[in-house]
């Protein structure tokens, strides 16, 4: 570098070099507390061995002035020149600190990408096509999210209903090992990177400690909510009321002490995994449940995808161009106002626990639907305010129906997904060998369950009335009887005919 400039080409070692000294600066610059500019410096004459090291306040000019005669002494050099050699390079220091600070908060800014005319045009176009949610589920398949076909699309419409005025939030359940955190990550992955935040594990206060801002409409991921299990009550805040307020105690820079609120405003839509579902009830009323196929068939499309991958016969470039995709077409989604003219004709069946929050979810859950279709809706104005608008349609609350059965049987429900799950394998199993009775030992062997869960599956059961003992009359042991085959059948059907008695009002009303 030329004279009289500072070289930083060294991080920790600045270098200031004029015609009558040599000056460096180690250690760099502190960003933090601009009141005070405290470095160590090393001074010498050029081409002299006598050097002199010192820290210093460059801002105190107490400490300039004594400076300055040290050297003027040490050194054998007048202190007017020494005096104006310290006064540019404080200068050139404090310039500099103001450009390091400027990219620190540069880089510090949340990554937006901006699309390019083509990429807007491409994601623009792909919400225009007519069957969209048919056609996002292909992609998704396609992206690499094998199976789940139910449960990929209505986690893909929830991420999106981030961008809303009331997003949704959902957890995924499943047995250890069955891919909750894959599928969650996998469709997590066409959401954009500045739309989502991922946590493996926060501490109690983490989430009072964002900019007011800066989770606004944001996707929070949760891992395993075993490991957030200390932000639960402030995340159901946030989901709740779409803000949370923390008042601590705080000293100002005078050392007085006094209250400040700490605020962080949402809305968020939050997704998390679990194994226990009973423990997360609060969570979980505020969430659509998403139960993991367990299947055998899905183990079977998941090991094929496997293989594959390991074959090298997966094309690992088109799931990443798919991927961006439907990134860019969330990318594309504006904020907008979405209005059902058809909400008053939507009423959930009884059997629904819950009703109020579930038919809450339910509305929105259209709404994000239609929301995600803002591209083929005419955009309309309020006449008093002004205010822009789409309308829902008879077609996004039919595909809704279709997508949020599953949803709405298991909030029908009294028994645990994972119990759930157990009667209806239990019941395939004897419906396979014609047989009603079963005993614990035989349902162990074929089914493959542990005693303890066994135990605590039938315990259940029997408090709930699905299942009953029965004593053998030839061995006078115990055994078990399902008292009703077919009643998760009926309640799916009960179910379907309340959705689309709904419909069916809608178009004679229409």
């Amino acid at each position: 570098m030329g004279k009289n400039i500072l070289n930083t080409t060294n991080p920790n070692n600045y270098e200031y070099t004029t015609k009558h000294l040599e000056i460096h600066v180690l250690g760099g610059i502190k960003l933090n507390k601009l009141e005070s500019l405290r470095v160590t410096i090393s001074l010498q004459k050029p081409e002299e061995y006598t050097i002199l090291r010192h820290s210093i306040d460059l801002y105190n000019d107490n400490q300039i002035e004594k400076f300055v005669r040290k050297i003027a002494e040490r050194l054998e050099i007048g202190t007017s020149i020494v005096r104006r050699c310290l006064q540019d390079l404080t200068k050139e220091l404090e310039n500099y600190r103001f450009l390091l600070i400027d990219q620190y908060e540069s880089s510090m800014k949340p990554y937006k990408k901006e699309l390019s005319t083509r990429e807007e045009k491409q994601a623009i176009t792909f919400l225009k096509k007519p069957n969209l949610l048919k056609r996002t589920n292909d992609l998704i398949g396609k992206s690499g999210v094998i199976g789940e076909e139910y449960n990929r699309q209505t986690m893909y419409l929830i991420f999106t209903s981030r961008k809303t005025s009331n997003p949704l939030h959902c957890i995924s359940l499943g047995s250890s090992g069955v891919g909750k955190t894959h599928l969650q990550s996998k469709v997590a992955e066409l959401i954009p990177e500045e739309d989502k935040v991922e946590i493996t594990v926060l501490s109690a206060n983490a989430f009072y400690y964002f900019n007011r801002t800066e989770l606004q409409h944001k996707l929070i991921l949760i891992e395993d909510l075993d490991g957030a299990e200390s932000v639960l009550y402030p995340l159901r805040e946030l989901q709740s009321k779409k803000r949370i307020t923390k008042t601590v105690v705080h000293k100002d820079t005078k050392g007085t002490t006094r209250t400040i609120h700490l605020t962080v405003e949402g809305p968020v839509s939050v997704a998390g995994c679990t194994t226990q579902e009973s423990i997360y009830e609060d969570n979980s009323n505020r969430s659509f449940l998403l139960y993991i196929d367990e299947s055998g068939e899905q183990d079977q499309r998941i090991m094929d995808y496997q293989r594959l991958i390991s074959a090298g016969k997966i094309n690992d470039d088109e799931e990443y161009k798919i991927r961006e995709i439907l990134k860019n077409v969330q990318r594309v989604l504006k904020p907008i106002k979405v209005i059902n003219p058809y909400a008053e004709y939507l009423e959930l069946p009884k059997s629904v626990f819950k009703p109020r929050r579930t038919n809450s979810h339910y509305l929105q859950f259209i709404e994000a639907i239609t929301f995600y279709k803002q591209y083929q809706r005419e955009k309309q104005y309020d006449t008093d305010t002004g205010e822009e608008f789409i309308e829902t349609t008879i077609e996004d609350i039919q595909e809704a129906n279709e997508l949020i059965i599953d949803v709405l049987l298991r909030k029908s429900d009294t028994l645990t997904g994972a119990c759930r799950n157990y009667l209806e394998e239990l019941k395939a199993y004897l419906s396979k060998n014609t047989q009603t009775i079963f005993t614990n030992t035989e349902i162990r062997r074929n089914l493959r369950v542990k005693e303890t869960t066994l135990r605590r599956y039938n315990k259940q059961l029997l408090e709930e009335g699905y299942i009953r003992r029965v004593k053998k009359a030839k061995t006078k042991s115990y055994c078990f009887e399902i008292i009703d085959i077919e009643e998760y059948t009926n309640l799916k059907e009960q179910i379907n005919k309340a959705l689309h008695r709904c419909v069916s009002q809608i178009e004679l009303a229409i």
